[in-house]
Parts: structure tokens; C-alpha cells; sequence
């Protein structure tokens, strides 16, 4: 297989990944927002993520990938979540203020910054560009977890694809009666 070329990298970056998670996060965030103010600390078993802690280890993965790239490595540091996110309220509006700086930081990397190898754990060791395919899927795998939460909360589920079952309830109840 032949290396990812710089103008491979840059497609992938503009044409492929930016908009990827711009969408994602859009849908990730109507995740959040559907649990329940009251209902942070929910799980579906003793060993699951608390539906809180679950959003966080999403929010905060996005943030520790979004940042590798532009400082041409990993911080592997740990990031606790904020004391003062104590909700999903918190947590989307937390979500969105760090995600934007990140984005446009995105938005303004060279080719070179993008073909650089990022040791992943020891793991990994990929062009920095293929990373945001990582936490792309990621984002997703959890984000199907957290919207699994939903219903056992007493929450709605969010239109993700399309509609979502309660998104069609809400658009036919929305529906003058004729």
C-alpha cells in the first residue's frame, strides 16, 4: 500500500472528516440533551457508565483527539470532568464552547501537520489525518450507548439518521388537525 499523499490528506481533512464532525457533534449534542436533568446518574447496570459519565468520556475523548492534531501529538493526561458540569445541561454547553476553537484549529491545519505519524498508546502510529476517522467512530459507538439510556430514563430519543420514533411523534402532534 502506498502513503497517504498530501493532497489525499487534505481531501480527507475538508471533504470527509471536517464535515463528518460538524454533523456528529450536531447529533452527539441532541444526545446529551435528551438525558434527563435528574437523571445524570443512571445506568443500566452496576457496571455501566452513568449516563453522565458516558457523555463526558465522549465529550472529553472528541477534545483529546481534536487537540493531538494540531500539537502533532497525544496528551494523555487524565481529564476528569469539570465539577461544575453537574448535568446534561452543563455538559452540551461545555460540549459546544470547547468544541468551536477546536474545529477551527482543524480548519487551519497544513498538509504536513496532517501527514504527520501520532503514536497512539504504542498501539497506533498513523498520519495524524486518520485519527479523526478514530474518534469518528468512537464518538458514534458511544453515542449508540448513550441513546440506549434514553427510554429506560424516561427520555426521548433524538433524531439521529431521520427520525427517531419520538422525533415522528413530536413532528405528527406538531401537525395542525385539519
Amino acid at each position: 500500500m502506498h502513503p497517504i499523499q498530501p493532497d489525499q490528506a487534505d481531501f480527507l481533512l475538508r471533504g470527509v472528516y471536517l464535515p463528518g464532525l460538524k454533523n456528529e457533534h450536531r447529533i452527539t449534542k441532541s444526545v446529551i440533551e435528551a438525558i434527563p436533568l435528574d437523571r445524570a446518574d443512571y445506568r443500566p447496570d452496576e457496571i455501566s457508565k452513568s449516563a453522565l459519565d458516558l457523555a463526558w468520556h465522549i465529550a472529553a475523548t472528541e477534545m483529546r483527539f481534536m487537540d493531538a492534531l494540531p500539537a502533532g501529538e497525544f496528551d494523555f493526561s487524565p481529564r476528569p470532568r469539570p465539577e461544575s458540569i453537574k448535568n446534561s445541561a452543563d455538559l452540551a454547553a461545555w460540549y459546544t464552547e470547547n468544541f468551536e476553537p477546536r474545529f477551527e484549529k482543524l480548519t487551519k491545519l497544513t498538509k504536513e501537520q496532517l501527514l504527520k505519524v501520532l503514536d497512539f498508546r504504542g498501539l497506533f502510529q498513523l498520519p495524524a489525518v486518520m485519527y479523526l476517522a478514530f474518534v469518528l467512530h468512537h464518538s458514534i459507538h458511544h453515542r449508540g450507548q448513550l441513546s440506549m439510556y434514553l427510554r429506560p430514563m424516561g427520555a426521548k430519543v433524538p433524531a439521529m439518521y431521520g427520525e427517531s420514533y419520538d422525533s415522528a411523534e413530536a413532528r405528527k402532534a406538531a401537525r395542525p388537525n385539519a
